[in-house]
């Protein structure tokens, strides 16, 4: 299905990818007014692009959607990505219901594949990709960055050999160590990873205490190397869902590997930027920060 307006084209529902014994993945394609025909940044390249994957823990969510309370307020930051000239894929992957880790992240993978793969038809430059996610889609975008080429998460398939880097990653809220997530939770904390039927544990089908090796295998922490593409982490400091100790940690693990990390802590804010007055200046920060960060990234490549 397709929509148009004046500043914006949608395509919905395009398939990237067909999991055997699954559903076939789907994504929507955000176009800025212009693409593919005209999509040129002065560059002669083509447009940046951004893959999104939504939260809900894994098990529960959809495309294109922030989650809820982001949604609520309006402000449709997906739509703003792509009135600031990028291309913005929001793609699927296999819930906990279908599938355990690494299907999700085996799906995030396919995502950016299928879109370097068409990247000339839709007017993307493919050295320009860049991935994003919100909580559950956080954590699968962190591990996106951190595990590029990574034997252990190639799939046969027509499209294996393509390319499944991205050139920066932006976090909002991720889970990026599941074996400390528990420890970790505030007192006033709504779900503890350590929880028996956790998000987390239906992720890696077992408690992470009681799989450590499934829990570090699933957790973007335990592929900190030297050579990450650059990575902003945005966090609020009262976050009950998932610690703010998982963003600070990873941005701490990444500094002192040598790679560019920018980090955003916003005070007194909960998961989806809620705040105890329901305002959406913490959102609307993060959404300033988000666009800001791919504008800087891809100026700069």
């Amino acid at each position: 299905m397709e929509s148009t307006t004046t500043e914006l084209r949608t395509l919905r529902g395009i398939e990237f990818a067909r999991p055997l014994n699954a559903d076939p993945l789907l994504l929507d394609l955000y176009l800025p007014e212009g693409a593919p025909a005209a999509a040129r940044d002065g560059r002669g390249t083509g447009r940046p692009a951004v893959v999104h994957f939504h939260g809900g823990g894994w098990r529960t969510g959809e495309r294109s959607s922030l989650g809820p309370v982001v949604d609520r307020l309006g402000l449709s930051p997906i739509e703003q990505l792509a009135a600031a000239g990028f291309v913005v894929a929001s793609a699927d992957y296999r819930l906990t219901d279908a599938a355990t880790f690494p299907a999700q992240l085996l799906d995030a993978k396919a995502a950016v594949r299928w879109l370097r793969n068409n990247a000339a038809g839709y007017g993307v430059d493919p050295d320009r990709i860049y991935a994003w996610g919100d909580s559950a889609g956080g954590h699968l975008a962190c591990l996106l960055g951190l595990t590029a080429g990574a034997a252990e998460f190639r799939e046969p398939g027509g499209t294996a050999d393509i390319d499944d880097s991205v050139a920066g990653v932006a976090a909002w809220y991720p889970p990026t160590d599941l074996l400390r997530m528990g420890e970790q939770a505030p007192p006033d904390a709504v779900a503890r990873a350590d929880d028996p039927g956790s998000r987390e544990a239906l992720l890696i089908g077992a408690q992470p205490a009681a799989a450590p090796g499934k829990a570090r295998a699933a957790s973007p922490a335990t592929y900190v190397h030297p050579d990450a593409p650059p990575f902003l982490l945005i966090h609020g400091t009262a976050d009950r869902f998932v610690p703010v100790a998982q963003s600070t940690s990873l941005a701490d693990a990444l500094e002192v590997a040598g790679n560019a990390v920018e980090l955003l802590l916003l005070e007194d804010t909960d998961h989806m930027w809620a705040s105890p007055d329901g305002n959406s200046g913490a959102a609307e920060q993060a959404i300033a920060a988000t666009i800001g960060f791919f504008r800087r990234q891809s100026e700069q490549h």
